[in-house]
């Protein structure tokens, strides 16, 4: 069955590439667009290899305009979008916030005009951050959708928080367009297949695949940031949701967007397990899940982490009808195990 076309941006992307999957799966139609500046055609390959179908892929640059109007013309028939091309790095964001600002935002906004420009009816899923909650206070974890969004901490949380409130005010102003923001917490691990992964570009950003790469020889050792944090370890607590679970929430969202019945204009959405795990719990349960030595150091606190935050999912399992329960063991299981397939490790 066929339930329409759906574009993805940053499809080549961690978190973009198995959403692809689970669309493909659910019947939906998907375009595919990713400029690989933080991403690789060979992720493209693994989607391919999984579906067992071909996608349909444009190389363009979601800031350009131009670019991404030749998708629209190319594709009249896009009914919705699933918004996930953006730079994601916190501490690089502290560094370099014009980047940030300019890619981000200028990205969403072309989206968005061009989503609306025929007067179409269209929807938009924004994939957006808990960031935006900034340094949550202790009497609001977990964290529920109706907690205030505080100041960011980063450049990268403030384009997250400048984005949602641009689909806020457009939803208002365009009456054809529907929009779903998914405020994701940590997502981590790799598709079963071990065909897709994720695939950051020089130096990880993010804590799994440095753990990976530090379990391949890749990197020397794992530098936790910070072990002096009110926290029970004095290590920083997330909340890790395996990134299939994650996909499939994308789904949800679509459908529901899609659908003649439920859906408001505007909605928003926590996606997590609903409990947090420190950095070293997390390191403990790499360590006991596969069996590997992972060696670690600790390093002075990174600008623009937050202490400690995990979400309250309870509205997305209620109204999406979506749950993150994969256990934690099995998700870092399947993070080493597409590190192992990408280093050639038996």
């Amino acid at each position: 069955m066929n339930k329409g076309r759906v574009l993805v941006t940053g499809a080549a992307g961690y978190i973009g590439s198995h959403t692809v999957v689970e669309l493909t799966g659910a019947g939906y139609d998907v375009v595919g667009v990713d400029n690989f500046s933080n991403s690789s055609p060979q992720m493209l390959d693994g989607i391919r290899q999984i579906t067992g179908s071909p996608l349909t892929f444009i190389e363009a640059d979601c800031s350009d305009r131009n670019q991404l109007a030749r998708v629209f013309e190319q594709y009249p028939d896009i009914r919705a979008s699933i918004h996930f091309a953006a730079h994601k790095a916190v501490g690089e964001s502290v560094q370099q916030p014009l980047k940030y600002f300019e890619n981000n935002l200028t990205s969403l906004l072309n989206l968005i005009g061009l989503s609306t420009a025929d007067g179409n009816s269209r929807g938009i899923v924004f994939s957006s951050s808990c960031t935006v909650y900034g340094e949550p206070d202790p009497e609001n974890l977990p964290i529920k959708e109706t907690a205030p969004v505080k100041p960011a901490t980063s450049p990268y949380g403030r384009t997250k928080q400048m984005c949602e409130e641009i689909l806020h005010d457009c939803t208002a102003a365009c009456p054809g367009l529907k929009v779903i923001a998914l405020r994701y917490f940590n997502p981590i691990g790799a598709h079963p297949s071990a065909l897709i992964g994720e695939m950051p570009a020089g130096v990880p950003q993010n804590l799994v695949p440095y753990i990976t790469q530090t379990a391949a020889g890749i990197r020397k050792e794992l530098k936790i940031f910070g072990n002096d944090y009110p926290t029970p370890d004095g290590t920083c607590i997330r909340d890790y949701i395996y990134v299939v679970d994650l996909a499939k929430a994308h789904v949800a969202a679509v459908d529901r967007i899609l659908g003649t019945t439920g859906s408001d204009r505007y909605e928003i959405f926590n996606l997590g397990t609903g409990t947090g795990l420190s950095v070293l719990e997390l390191v403990n349960h790499f360590i006991s899940a596969t069996g590997v030595n992972l060696p670690y150091s600790f390093a002075p606190r990174r600008a623009g982490d937050i202490i400690k935050v995990w979400a309250d999912p309870g509205k997305a399992n209620r109204v999406l009808g979506w749950k993150a329960d994969t256990p934690v063991d099995d998700v870092l299981r399947s993070a080493w195990e597409w590190e192992k397939k990408v280093r050639g490790i038996r």
